[in-house]
């Protein structure tokens, strides 16, 4: 197998069963969206890993009918599912604490002081990244954080390249009034 190989053509190999195609693909796109997963979630790793692995379950499921031609990258792909998993996991997490359906409650946010003591470490970024709407959290972490461009943020999120624009412009806003506010001199 060539290291080489885009994406696409790993995935094939793997439905062809060729398990070191599955372990490359992983190696190559298993961190970028561990790092991504677990903004997504305020930093919970265990949640994070549990979200990447049902996303890559659930492209192993999905490889002998991968269209290599179509319009999605397995990259972008896996983005998106990760996405819609963390955002329903916060909303179901939301709803068992008495929540009425259909309510989209924003994540709390504890006082400084509190977030400094309990996280030990965390940045004053991570914590108004989870202070932020779900779709803004997303759209800000995957072109500011993770570098990808607006027309894949596009795919992952099922959105226009405009309203992916309008969502970061809007985060990046939310966010700076956030580290503002939050600044204690």
């Amino acid at each position: 197998m060539d290291d080489t190989d885009d994406d696409a053509a790993l995935l094939a190999r793997f439905a062809a069963g060729d398990g070191r195609a599955a372990a490359t693909l992983l190696d190559r796109q298993g961190p970028r969206l561990m790092a991504f997963v677990r903004r997504m979630t305020g930093g919970d790793t265990a949640e994070a890993e549990d979200i990447v692995q049902e996303a890559f379950l659930r492209l192993w499921k999905k490889a002998g009918e991968w269209d290599a031609g179509g319009a999605a990258q397995v990259s972008t792909w896996l983005g998106r599912v990760a996405a819609n998993l963390a955002i329903d996991r916060h909303r179901r997490a939301a709803r068992l604490t008495g929540l009425p359906d259909g309510y989209d409650a924003p994540d709390p946010v504890p006082s400084v002081a509190a977030r400094m003591i309990a996280a030990e470490g965390a940045s004053a970024l991570d914590a108004a990244l989870a202070a932020l709407p779900d779709r803004q959290r997303q759209a800000v972490v995957l072109r500011h954080v993770e570098g990808y461009s607006n027309p894949d943020i596009a795919a992952m999120m099922g959105c226009g390249v405009e309203a992916v624009e309008s969502l970061t412009a809007r985060g990046k806003r939310r966010l700076a009034e956030l580290l503002r506010t939050e600044d204690p001199r």
